[in-house]
């Protein structure tokens, strides 16, 4: 079977076809494919490039020899060798050499470039000595969303990259590369790593605990990032992850979590774990802007299976609780939403009283309601008529009535604002 595609490789290779005006920038969570995109966009546009991961040995790519070893233009590249800023240096300047000789260009790929020192305002000047563009050379930078986007791209290097998102695998895209059906994908997420794990629970359980929430926390948060409170921060992920598709107060939280911290300090833990990709909090919908900044968070693990793996639960056992499966229904649309919205795009919840609406879609004079029959809550009409009569939004409907779930997860967020 050939190797799966995701429709970012289309966007790279339509990327590195064109003349270089900007730095291409790849993020996403970790352990979404983002390397796999790029090595099939190079394999496919055929370009001579230069591929480093900046904690491992060198690799070679077309026209650069065939191993670790085979360093080009005099710059050694040796096991376990300390890359700092004068490597990257180094590297970008003997791959500017090998695009001014290679036919079509050439393309710099530097993977966790994150983990060099000052790496931002490095490429910053590497960049700016080519205001004209001249030199045929493409840069792709990859790394996780918070680290390249808060502490280097959107600051140092603004107006001077394009951006490529890399989101968590949605439910078309893990059906199509792994078979999985739908119920499994609510309960399993979309982690394409953990795919053939699925039907060893204890197996699979094992290597997303250790595989993937521990180096999110331990490598792309606290390694990277102020945390006071490492300890605080990896509870609110458990706790969130157990409480998904709830909403709280961050006073509420606190209390929940028995630490003495502030609300202040919770708030931005739950940034930095959305921004990693693990949990988010949904703002209240509501007519003014300074409501909807101040309400309490409706939590949502961005991928189902961190809740699957705090919950203790076998697929089996979760399928049977009624109550269980249905705040994973609501999660996994949630979820959805989120990793498929468009920035122009915002996603909340909504709730006067005894009322309440699942998901609102808002993005400028449009808004959607969108509510999960989850077998969790006898009823689900009485949230969007309240809502309707308040807020007169395009569209309102219920997931599991109005719209099957499986084809309401094969389709992006702004699809139903458009569609309305």
């Amino acid at each position: 079977m050939a190797e799966y595609q995701r429709d970012q490789v289309d966007t790279l290779v339509e990327r590195l076809t064109e003349r270089p005006q900007r730095l291409i920038a790849v993020f996403g969570p970790r352990q979404t494919g983002k390397t796999t995109a790029v090595r099939q966009a190079l394999t496919s546009s055929g370009l001579s490039y230069r591929l480093e991961t900046v904690d491992m040995p060198g690799e070679s790519g077309p026209g650069l020899g065939t191993g670790p070893l085979a360093g080009d233009d005099g710059l050694a590249m040796l096991p376990g060798a300390v890359r700092d800023r004068q490597w990257l240096v180094e590297a970008w300047q003997a791959s500017e050499r090998r695009a001014w000789s290679s036919k079509g260009g050439f393309v710099l790929v530097l993977d966790e470039i994150q983990k060099i020192r000052g790496w931002s305002e490095a490429v910053k000047g590497l960049w700016d000595a080519d205001p004209d563009r001249d030199c045929p050379l493409h840069v792709v930078i990859l790394g996780s969303a918070p680290l390249l986007m808060q502490a280097g791209l959107s600051e140092s290097l603004a107006g001077r990259f394009e951006p490529v998102q890399v989101n968590h695998w949605t439910f078309p895209e893990m059906s199509d590369a792994f078979g999985l059906d739908l119920e499994q994908y609510v309960f399993f997420g979309g982690y394409p790593g953990t795919a053939p794990l699925i039907h060893d629970f204890e197996r699979w359980r094992a290597y997303v605990r250790e595989a993937l929430i521990e180096p999110n926390i331990e490598r792309d948060v606290l390694a990277m990032t102020r945390v006071d409170k490492p300890a605080l921060l990896k509870r609110l992920l458990e706790f969130g992850a157990l409480y998904s598709g709830q909403e709280f107060s961050y006073n509420k939280m606190l209390g929940q979590l028995q630490d003495a911290g502030n609300t202040v300090t919770l708030s931005r833990y739950l940034t930095l774990l959305g921004n990693a990709g693990l949990l988010t909090g949904l703002s209240k919908h509501a007519q003014r802007p300074v409501v909807t900044r101040g309400s309490s968070p409706k939590l949502n693990v961005l991928n189902t299976a961190l809740m699957a793996v705090v919950s203790g639960y076998t697929f089996e056992e979760a399928r049977a609780d009624r109550s269980h499966w249905g705040r994973m229904v609501e999660s996994a649309v949630g979820a959805h939403l989120i990793n498929t919205a468009s920035p122009r795009t915002d996603v909340r919840y909504w709730r006067d009283g005894n009322y309440e609406v699942d998901f609102v879609l808002h993005r400028g004079p449009r808004t959607v309601a969108v509510e999960v029959k989850s077998g969790r809550k006898p009823e689900r009409r009485s949230g969007l008529a309240r809502f309707e009569k308040s807020f007169k939004p395009q569209s309102a409907f219920v997931v599991g009535e109005d719209v099957a779930l499986g084809e309401f997860l094969s389709q992006p967020a702004d699809h139903w604002i458009d569609a309305s």
